[in-house]
C-alpha cells in the first residue's frame, strides 16, 4: 500500500512530466549548516559542475533547510519543482521503503562497508526503486552512524534507555529499534530539534557526531553514549522531469560531479567522526562507551526479524553485500 506522501510524490511528478524542462541554474537543497561535511560537499559540487558542463550550467545551492525540511524538499524535487537534493533516509523510505532498510539496527560495522556496499547492487536497486516515484539517485553521501545524546545522563545498557523521550527521524526501523529497548521514540524534523530539547519535549536524540557537533546539540544533550545503533545514508536524489531533459554527456558530468563530492563528504564523516570526541569533551560533553554491545543486538534483533518478512530480497542482498 502506498503511503500518503507516496501518491503525492506521483500525481505532482504526473502533472510536470509531460513538460520537461532544460535549468540551466540547478537548485541543490539541503538541510544543513556550515561546518557539516553536507554543507561543504555541496559547495564542492556546486563549483564541480560549471567546470565540467563549461559554465552551461551552474548550481544554486540553497542550505539550512531554506527550501523546507527534508520531506518537503524530496516533494518538490519528485514535482521538478526544484532539480536536486541531498537529503535524508528516513524521507526516502517513505517512497522507497526497501531505503530505510539500510537502517536495520547493527547492520554495519564501519563506514568503508557501508559505502562499498551503496556503490554497488544495493544502491543500483534503490534507484530503480526511486525512478518509479520521480526520483533519480545520482549517489549516496554518508549521514554517518549514529549516537544517543542525552540531557542529563549516559545510557551504556539498553536498561538505560527505558522510557527515554527521544527524537527520531521519520524512519520506521530507527523508531522501531527504540521502541524494542524500551524507549519512547518520536520523529522530528532536524531544524525543529534544538528548540523541543532545549524546551523539555525530549531527553535526548541520536545522530552521528559530525550532526551533533555542527548543530551544537552536545550544548543541549551533552551525555553522548556511543551506542552505533544505526547507519543512515544521505541520498543525493535529483527530479526525473529535470534529468530526463539533459543529453548523456551533462547527465554524466552531473553524476560525476555529485559522487567526486560524496567521495569528499565521505571523508570529512569518516574524520570527524575519529576527532570530534575530544574537541567536544573540551566543550563539556561527557562520553561513555556501551557497557554490552550484544545486549544491545539482542534487544534489537526482533526488528530485523519482522522486517525479513516484508523485505526479505533486500534484506538478503544487504547482508550478501556487507560480507
Amino acid at each position: 500500500m502506498k503511503t500518503t506522501m507516496t501518491r503525492a510524490l506521483l500525481a505532482a511528478t504526473a502533472l510536470t512530466v509531460a513538460a520537461p524542462a532544460f535549468a540551466q541554474e540547478v537548485t541543490f537543497a539541503h538541510g544543513a549548516n556550515p561546518g557539516n561535511p553536507r554543507y561543504a560537499a555541496a559547495e564542492m559540487f556546486a563549483d564541480l559542475v560549471p567546470a565540467c558542463t563549461g559554465g552551461e550550467v551552474t548550481v544554486s545551492v540553497a542550505p539550512s533547510a531554506t527550501m523546507g525540511n527534508d520531506v518537503e524538499m524530496l516533494t518538490s524535487v519528485a514535482g521538478g519543482v526544484i532539480e536536486m537534493s541531498a537529503n535524508s533516509q528516513g524521507p526516502l523510505a517513505q517512497i522507497v521503503p526497501e531505503a530505510g532498510m539500510l537502517g536495520l539496527p547493527f547492520l554495519f560495522e564501519d563506514l568503508p562497508t557501508v559505502w562499498r556496499v551503496l556503490d554497488g547492487e544495493v544502491g543500483d536497486m534503490l534507484d530503480e526503486k526511486a525512478q518509479q516515484a520521480g526520483l533519480k539517485i545520482l549517489t549516496f553521501w554518508d549521514n554517518g552512524i549514529r549516537h544517543v545524546s542525552h540531557l542529563n545522563k549516559n545510557v551504556p545498557t539498553p536498561a538505560d534507555l527505558e522510557g527515554m523521550k527521544i527524537r527520531t527521524p521519520s524512519d520506521e526501523t530507527t523508531i522501531a529499534a527504540f521502541e524494542a529497548l524500551g524507549a519512547a521514540p518520536a520523529p522530528l524534523a532536524w531544524s525543529e530539534l534544538p528548540t523541543s530539547l532545549q524546551s523539555g519535549v525530549f531527553d535526548g536524540q541520536e545522530n552521528p557526531l559530525t550532526n551533533i557537533y555542527s548543530a551544537k546539540l552536545h550544548e543541549i544533550t551533552p551525555y553522548i553514549t556511543l551506542t552505533g545503533h544505526k547507519y543512515e545514508s544521505t541520498p543525493v536524489v535529483a527530479s526525473m522531469v529535470w534529468w530526463s531533459g539533459l543529453d548523456e554527456d551533462t547527465q554524466e558530468c552531473i553524476q560525476s560531479a555529485a559522487k567526486d563530492a560524496g567521495w569528499y563528504q565521505r571523508g570529512l564523516s569518516l574524520s570527524q567522526s575519529k576527532s570530534l570526541r575530544e574537541t567536544m569533551e573540551n566543550e563539556g560533553a561527557t562520553f561513555a562507551e556501551v557497557e554490552d554491545r550484544q545486549a544491545f543486538i539482542d534487544a534489537t534483533a526482533g526488528v530485523i526479524e519482522e522486517y525479513e518478512g516484508q523485505y526479505g530480497e533486500f534484506i538478503g542482498a544487504l547482508r550478501e553485500a556487507t560480507q
